[in-house]
């Protein structure tokens, strides 16, 4: 069976536009800046439209470019570096948090979550809804699901919905001992709900965090966490993670 020699394939040409585009943002454009529209960028550089939004979605994906809600395409800021997660495992909740719970629903999970958690299909579980914001815009949304069985003393009576019923469980949370926990992150494309909650177009490029709590033995919360892959930098530990140096005033890790 033979080889594919990868220097041999030619770099397509939507990559090629790709890099043209990058250098000309870098010289030509300032953050925030509006781009011409696509009919007049294609006719500049001298390619079919279907090349240019192949070479647009690759920058909006490596966060040089953002979308905006009838705004158009726009230069983006340099990515803000976003702490997922300390060396010091804490329930979400914990006094340091920097999420802001929004609402709580008592409702069954996706079928991935309730395999995850390890309970039925059909078991309702508390489902915490938070947001948070960096640097006065909207970075990440959250889903934290909680079974009824990691807080059986949470009372309806004195907390029944909203943000209220959101603190109330992750308050009765904290009465259990934290185990440990474990991450893993993917890149997605946002749904329609995280969509309008971060203010970016369905499909946009995101980046899901999903965080198992372990207390008991067993998965006794699991956050789905949605952040803007076009503006966050994910670190990792208190150090916040390493730094890769893509150009004298762009970083990433």
């Amino acid at each position: 069976m033979g080889t594919t020699q990868l220097e041999t394939v030619p770099e397509p040409k939507y990559w090629h536009l790709r890099t043209v585009l990058s250098e000309a943002l870098d010289s030509e454009f300032t953050v925030g800046e509006i781009l011409p529209n696509e009919r007049d960028l294609a006719a500049r550089f001298g390619v079919a439209r279907a090349t240019l939004r192949q070479a647009l979605e690759q920058l909006e994906l490596e966060g040089r470019l953002q979308r905006r809600r009838g705004v158009g395409t726009t230069v983006a800021p340099p990515r803000v570096g976003v702490s997922v997660g300390g060396e010091q495992h804490a329930w979400p909740g914990a006094t340091d948090d920097v999420w802001q719970p929004a609402d709580c629903a008592l409702a069954a999970p996706p079928a991935s979550v309730a395999d995850a958690l390890e309970s039925g299909r059909d078991e309702a579980v508390h489902t915490v809804r938070r947001s948070r914001v960096t640097h006065g815009q909207p970075v990440a949304a959250e889903l934290l699901y909680v079974p009824q069985s990691s807080v059986p003393d949470l009372s309806a009576i004195d907390a029944p919905s909203g943000a209220a019923r959101a603190r109330a469980v992750l308050r009765e949370l904290q009465r259990l001992e934290l185990e440990g926990q474990d991450s893993a992150v993917e890149l997605g494309s946002a749904r329609a709900d995280d969509a309008k909650e971060l203010d970016r177009l369905p499909g946009a490029p995101v980046l899901v965090v999903t965080t198992r709590y372990i207390a008991e033995g067993r998965t006794a919360a699991l956050s789905v966490a949605t952040y803007r892959a076009d503006t966050c930098r994910l670190t990792f530990g208190d150090s916040g993670g390493v730094e890769i140096h893509q150009g004298p005033e762009r970083q990433a890790s």
